[in-house]
């Protein structure tokens, strides 16, 4: 079975109000992760393919099709794991 760490590379930037978060994807499941979270994410907006304004549980954030996603608000370490459970498990 996945696991989050299966995707991600690395998570930048600090947790807390009005803080953004960084999360970086194994390049070689990129495509794979961008593709799930366009699944089960609401699409805001998209520009030119490459980069996705998107919501999921009341947090904004983008993706982007280079491999990276831009979290804001995001409260402790273990919102942000259970964000990323439920969009790409």
């Amino acid at each position: 079975m996945s696991k989050v760490e299966d995707y991600v590379a690395r998570i930048e930037g600090t947790c807390g109000a009005e803080k953004d978060i960084i999360v970086t994807f194994k390049y070689d499941k990129k495509d794979e992760a961008i593709a799930r979270i366009l699944k089960k994410a609401k699409l805001k907006k998209t520009l030119a393919g490459i980069i996705f304004e998107l919501s999921f549980r009341d947090i904004s954030f983008r993706a982007y099709s280079s491999g990276k996603a831009i979290f804001r608000s995001i409260k402790n370490k273990e919102e942000l794991h259970d964000i990323l459970a439920a969009l790409l498990l």
